[in-house]
């Protein structure tokens, strides 16, 4: 790791046969790594460091590596810390505290995806938390949903070609319910008929369907996060590295054999059921009575409490939190749209397609008539910006009706962000970056 560098992932390994490639390549995707010979030794680091992930290579680390996970996380807690083991595909290491089992050998790429996803699942579980107790103090529950524990949903497409079936098999010995689907046009029926908790491409002779099948995934936000392993021929063009880069989750091919490959998809399904978990609890908060009830985010109060509370917990688990205020700017035509009534007709659906653009562990609230907050646990300020921008113009590309055979308006928002430094200075955040978006400058 350079130096000055922050470490964001410990990787704990008596060797470097795996670690020092999974290293490198992490530390070039901008995943700044540390590594650990022990225990002891890893134990220090998440002392001293901000670390976000820990991985632990179980190759000769016998019981006392089964046992660290469990030693991570208390170390970091109250923050979650997520562990992902490398080693062979089993359902017993997550009663030792692991997140995730990653099957060597392990492309960075791959590996980089898939932090990525467990460090928003920490951040969710950790905001869940938070707002149940905000919501407690105000006398509401958020009804979380009790674990799925049905057998997994598997959809397989592709060619019944020899492997493929044979992989199908080793699916339902693992106890997976898997339907089949041959080509792409049957598979999005499937996809958005039922839901799956992991889909299986078979790549064949057209490596290019199945990928475009995995970039399908990716565009739709409701399937966005389902896993895709690409069983891909001996032989193919295709780099491992382009296939994680465009969306798929783990590569198999026909020299892994079909137990071990179908260990790898449950374990991708048992990690999406857990997360589809944590966003079904956090979107009930919806429906708590508590929210405004014209755009379905949280008012100001409620805004104000639930803030204070992220304030404390973020001191408590080393993360920062940052704000986002976004305006409606002042437009000739949006005076024009306001006078006539037609721009508090557009608030509501405005106000809904904020709440469907943050992520589902972010809090948007609205704090005015036409002035709207979020609060962005574990972002520092420029994330925190770039996520108002990137709302503000998805917002600018949307039509509302201005009646009267007028032309429909546009909107855009005047932004402003302010990262908060701990509890004491949550006012303050907020009240910067809400000079910021009316043009001021805070006094």
């Amino acid at each position: 790791m350079a130096a000055g560098v922050q470490a964001r992932i410990l990787i704990v390994a008596r060797d470097d046969v795996l670690a020092g490639p999974l290293a490198d390549g992490l530390d070039r995707l901008g995943w700044r790594t540390v590594t650990a010979r022990g225990p002891n030794a890893a134990i220090a680091c998440l002392a001293d460091l901000q670390i976000e992930v820990a991985i632990i290579d179980l190759k000769g680390g016998g019981e006392e590596a089964l046992a660290l996970a469990k030693r991570l996380k208390a170390a970091c807690a109250p923050r979650k810390l997520p562990v992902v083991a490398i080693g062979e595909p089993d359902p017993s290491l997550f009663t030792h505290g692991f997140d995730l089992t990653l099957a060597p050998p392990l492309h960075p790429a791959q590996a980089a995806m898939r932090l990525e996803t467990l460090v928003r699942l920490a951040v969710a579980e950790e905001e869940l938390e938070l707002r149940q107790e905000t919501f407690a103090d105000r006398g509401r529950e958020i009804d979380t949903p009790d674990p799925d524990v049905s057998p997994y949903r598997v959809l397989a497409i592709g060619e019944p070609a020899p492997q493929f079936l044979a992989l199908t098999n080793a699916l339902r010995d693992q106890g997976a319910e898997v339907v089949g689907a041959f080509t792409a046009y049957t598979a999005f029926d499937y996809l958005h008929e039922k839901t799956f908790d992991a889909v299986v491409l078979w790549a064949g002779e057209n490596t290019q369907e199945a990928l475009s099948i995995a970039a399908g995934l990716r565009r739709n936000t409701r399937l966005y996060h389902t896993p895709a392993l690409l069983y891909m021929q001996r032989e193919s063009h295709l780099t491992i590295s382009e296939a994680y880069h465009r969306g798929i989750s783990d590569v198999a091919s026909p020299d892994t054999s079909e137990r071990e490959t179908a260990k790898r998809i449950v374990e991708l399904a048992r990690s999406y059921r857990r997360g589809a978990t944590l966003r079904q609890g956090l979107e009930r908060a919806r429906s708590s009575g508590l929210m405004d009830a014209a755009t379905g985010l949280f008012t100001r109060d409620l805004f104000a409490a639930h803030l204070a509370r992220l304030a404390q917990a973020s001191r408590v688990r080393n993360r920062p939190l940052s704000i986002c205020v976004l305006r409606v700017a002042e437009r000739p035509e949006v005076t024009a749209a306001r006078a006539g009534g037609w721009l508090d007709r557009a608030i509501p659906q405005i106000g809904s397609m904020i709440g469907r653009l943050v992520r589902v562990e972010d809090t948007a609230a609205r704090l005015g008539p036409e002035v709207f907050a979020l609060a962005l646990p574990a972002t520092p300020l420029p994330a925190a910006r770039a996520a108002g921008e990137r709302i503000a113009a998805v917002i600018g590309c949307t039509a509302f009706e201005a009646g009267d055979g007028k032309p429909p308006f546009v909107l855009e928002f005047d932004i402003g962000a302010a990262e908060v430094g701990g509890p004491e200075t949550v006012a303050r955040a907020l009240e910067e970056a809400a000079f910021q978006a009316a043009g001021l400058k805070a006094s």
